[in-house]
């Protein structure tokens, strides 16, 4: 599932085609992908000119002017595929099967835009002019912004008997942390996993926030991770999987200096941690 890296780069590589453009034509090639697609889609996006592109959390916010949004979310396995007026333009991976664009967008200069879902886990559909919609209406902060700080995340562990790592899961507390970037951050701040959030020091939680900025910031400039199915809007590949200090490497050696460690893999509410048991405390 991308993460908030992940869906940044998307929202990037698709910012110049989209922004200050207008949808000169919209087609939806099946009437649902994880939940019905609006019926009126097609209406409310053509001939709609593109103020802006925004991500919330793992959510890609395309404002329209006067009309609302188009809300986009990837899924397990969807992909933002662009492709040029001129034969060339841009390169589509042989391999990303057409059967699979579901809904394509034309802007004014003959790009094609185009929403490729092979599992069928991602959605598409409309924000209304007021800007609310129910998958996010319940976000915490944006992790990258200003306003989260120390005290935010103290303040959101405070009493918290849930572990550390499910607790920055909940998207209610803070939006658009997954589960690769979490066990990195966990890792970097020298947190077990386990541990209850409402337990570990302020301090820590404070310099928590610090490395959690950190490691997004890092994959966001590494095009993100891509394990499997993701890649940028331009057809690339991101490499912050090479980046990896714990993340999908149980059983070999801490990369700290100096330090003897394993690393382990548990699991927990059904996702792997990764983490050194000497290191993280």
């Amino acid at each position: 599932m991308p993460e908030l890296p992940e869906v940044e780069t998307v929202r990037r590589g698709l910012a110049p085609h989209l922004e200050g453009r207008t949808i000169t034509r919209v087609e939806a090639r099946r009437p649902d992908l994880r939940w019905p697609l609006p019926p009126d889609l097609v209406q409310v996006v053509t001939g709609a000119k593109v103020t802006g592109l925004r991500r919330r959390s793992k959510y890609i916010l395309v404002d329209l002017e006067n009309r609302g949004s188009v809300l986009l979310h990837l899924g397990m396995s969807g992909r933002m595929l662009i492709e040029g007026a001129i034969q060339g333009d841009f390169h589509r991976d042989p391999s990303i099967l057409s059967r699979h664009d579901h809904v394509v967008f034309w802007n004014d200069e003959g790009t094609q835009i185009t929403f490729n879902d092979a599992r069928r886990f991602g959605m598409v559909d409309l924000v209304g002019p007021d800007g609310t919609h129910p998958m996010l209406s319940r976000l915490g902060p944006e992790p990258l912004a200003d306003d989260f700080t120390p005290d935010v995340l103290i303040h959101a562990f405070a009493g918290k008997k849930a572990p550390v790592k499910s607790a920055l899961l909940d998207q209610s507390l803070v939006a658009g942390l997954g589960n690769i970037y979490v066990s990195e951050a966990l890792y970097r701040a020298g947190i077990d996993p386990r541990r209850l959030a409402g337990q570990v020091p302020e301090p820590q939680v404070g310099a928590l926030v610090g490395h959690i900025k950190e490691v997004l910031t890092e994959a966001i400039a590494a095009g993100g991770s891509s394990l499997r199915d993701h890649r940028q809007a331009t057809g690339e590949l991101g490499y912050f999987q090479h980046s990896f200090r714990v993340y999908g490497r149980e059983g070999g050696p801490c990369p700290t200096s100096g330090c003897t460690g394993t690393i382990e893999r548990i699991v927990q509410s059904g996702r792997s941690s990764f983490f050194c048991p000497i290191c993280q405390k």
